[in-house]
């Protein structure tokens, strides 16, 4: 039975369990004989002896490991006591030192590894194979391996996806809960994009593969929590810095312990000795070593299975500072799918001129605006000519030569010296119906003015009055869109303020205006244009990360949907594992000043003070798994739920 359940563990726990299995085995012989039979005292000995071996081996040997590298660690301390505790001839509470110690590392390991497979179970998500369709309609079974970029995949019914890839066949409900964190099933439809590691529920599904299986949105997920993990927070800095210099203190004051009362008290060698071996055991700092990886580990954990990626711990921690949220507009309180709403030619040119030169200009801008200038005119005028010479000024515009003709598409901001009375006119009517104008010249010749609205999101102020409700002191929007867009958006958002007509160098001038005037910022963005100004807020966060590069490698927390809610989920987090962190780490301490207070008063044994330091350290790691569970999101407030009802039918 123990090799059928010892199979199904980790590498790394498996032998730590044997260790404290067969430490525990010998540990009750050796107490049987030494109480019920006791003309067997030597095999007593025996048996202890040998608990020492098979619950001390694997510490001893990564305790001289450490030694060899010029540290003291935490091993080689319990190791110490257990051999004091020998000396003394008393084998049998070293035993159960080493028994408890051998516990408290498997319970450990165990915690982190509920963190790991937390993780680690996305890789099931994948399947090893797929049903890759040929050109003449042979379909075959090949490795997901050598599926190449291009190639036709069939996911049939109740089938994972393997790779990202574009639908370009058929129609059904796929549930990506693992990549976003959606709760409900998505529709796809030709031209939706798919991610590996997602299930399709009812239809088939013809997909092209738009990246290989080794860099698709799963396995980029997958290695950035992974290096997640490696980043250490700023209170584990702090904990590794005590745990270094602090187990030196604990050997010094063990070495003072047992010499200087004998020589200045009059004590006995073996009484002093022992009460060194109890503070050594007492003053480890297991529990305190424990305390931060054990909370921030699992909120990592916890984060990535809703669809939040956590870049590191010290970010996690920094979501629980924030007290000022900035949002990007286009694309974070909106839709971020403009469409063309208004289109004011100027006299002498028509709609389609104007807008075949427009979009042509725009053809290889990734601005949203852009794109729905290209969308619209692809569909009302057709093919479009190919743009040289482009340039593309961020915030303001871009200029091209189109057909012979340098054509300049942008904000007035970027047309300001050669704008005249009608083009300013036509803008501020635009903007008046709450469209973002675009206005279009070329050769210096006026074409025309595009009105773009872009929705707001319909969950916008529910989010806003939710981020109130945590404690945010305050939320700005910031955007490079004109005074009166920009107020029709933060009036519908119920945000606090607004500052628009912003350039990128600008958002990040308010990132630090904001920061000294409250506080720790985040600023949430779409991960593109936004980019400067999540670098230095103290929390960049990017929306839509999946199948966004740009979100993925710019921002400190990404969130993989496009769900505004989630930012809720991902403060609400960091909050919580701030809090269980200080628990921790208060509870550690204490315990360690409580046990070292009955040693010294002598109300303490050798065995008692194993029972208390090691189950202070295995309450402390069960405590921090308790943020595995953090990831489920609880209702909003009843105001907040009100608001986002009303706002489902909402149209901006």
């Amino acid at each position: 039975m123990l090799q059928v359940r010892m199979g199904l563990m980790d590498e790394e726990l498996r032998p730590l369990v044997r260790a404290t299995v067969l430490s525990g085995l010998f540990l009750a012989l050796g107490w049987m004989w030494e109480r019920l039979a006791p003309g067997l005292h030597n095999w007593a000995a025996a048996a202890y002896a040998a608990a020492y071996v098979f619950g001390g081996y694997l510490r001893v040997r990564d305790g001289l490991a450490a030694l060899r590298r010029g540290s003291l660690n935490i091993d080689m301390l319990m190791a110490l006591g257990a051999m004091g505790a020998a000396a003394l001839g008393r084998w049998g509470e070293g035993a159960v030192l080493i028994f408890l110690f051998a516990l408290s590392n498997a319970l450990e390991e165990f915690a982190s590894g509920r963190t790991r497979r937390a993780i680690e179970a996305l890789v099931t998500l994948r399947p090893d194979e797929a049903l890759v369709r040929s050109a003449d309609g042979e379909e075959r079974v090949v490795p997901l391996e050598q599926v190449q970029v291009g190639d036709l995949v069939v996911v049939r019914p109740a089938e994972r996806l393997g790779v990202d890839g574009v639908v370009v066949e058929g129609r059904s409900a796929v549930d990506q809960a693992a990549i976003t964190g959606e709760s409900v099933p998505v529709a796809k439809a030709p031209g939706s994009q798919v991610y590996a590691g997602s299930l399709n529920t009812t239809g088939s599904l013809l997909v092209r593969v738009t990246r290989p299986a080794t860099d698709s949105t799963l396995a980029r997920v997958i290695r950035l929590v992974e290096e997640a993990q490696e980043q250490k927070a700023r209170s584990q800095r702090v904990v590794d810095w005590i745990d270094r210099y602090y187990t030196l203190i604990v050997v010094a004051v063990a070495v003072l312990t047992w010499t200087l009362p004998p020589l200045l008290a009059g004590w006995s060698w073996s009484d002093s000795f022992y009460l060194a071996m109890q503070l050594l055991v007492v003053m480890s700092p297991c529990a305190l070593v424990i305390a931060t990886p054990a909370a921030l580990l699992s909120g990592i954990a916890a984060g990535a299975r809703q669809g939040i990626l956590f870049k590191g711990g010290i970010h996690l921690e920094q979501a629980g500072t924030i007290r000022v949220v900035a949002f990007d507009k286009t694309g974070t309180l909106t839709e971020g799918r403009p469409e063309l709403a208004s289109v004011i030619p100027a006299e002498g040119v028509s709609e389609e001129e104007l807008l075949r030169l427009a979009a042509s200009a725009e053809l290889r801008s990734g601005h949203p605006l852009g794109q729905a200038i290209v969308a619209a005119a692809r569909r009302r005028v057709g093919g479009l000519p190919q743009p040289v010479e482009v340039e593309e000024q961020p915030g303001l515009g871009v200029s091209a030569l189109v057909e012979g003709r340098r054509v300049l598409v942008g904000s007035r901001r970027l047309l300001e010296e050669e704008l005249d009375g009608w083009m300013n006119r036509q803008a501020e009517r635009v903007e008046d119906q709450g469209e973002t104008a675009v206005l279009v010249m070329a050769d210096g010749r006026p074409l025309g003015v595009l009105g773009v609205a872009d929705r707001i999101r319909p969950q916008a102020r529910a989010v806003v009055e939710a981020l109130r409700a945590q404690g945010i002191r305050r939320i700005v929007m910031l955007t490079g869109d004109n005074e009166r867009v920009a107020a029709a958006v933060a009036a519908e958002a119920g945000v606090d303020e607004f500052r628009a007509n912003l350039l990128p160098a600008d958002k990040l001038k308010a990132i630090e205006e904001l920061e000294r005037a409250y506080g720790p910022v985040a600023m949430v963005g779409d991960g593109i244009n936004d980019a400067p100004a999540l670098a230095r807020a103290s929390l960049g966060v990017a929306m839509g990360g999946a199948g966004n590069d740009a979100a993925l490698e710019s921002a400190d927390v990404v969130l993989m949907s496009d769900d505004l809610a989630r930012l809720t989920d991902a403060f609400r987090l960091g909050r919580l594992a701030r809090k269980v962190v200080a628990q921790n780490l208060a509870f550690a301490v204490s315990v360690i000043a409580m046990l070292v207070t009955l040693s010294l008063m002598g109300s303490l044994t050798l065995p008692l003070a194993v029972v208390g330091h090691e189950g202070s350290t295995i309450l402390v790691a069960v405590n921090g798994l308790r943020l595995l569970l953090a990831g489920r999101r609880r209702p909003l407030p009843a105001p907040v739920r009100g608001l986002q009802q009303a706002a489902r039918g909402y149209q901006y």
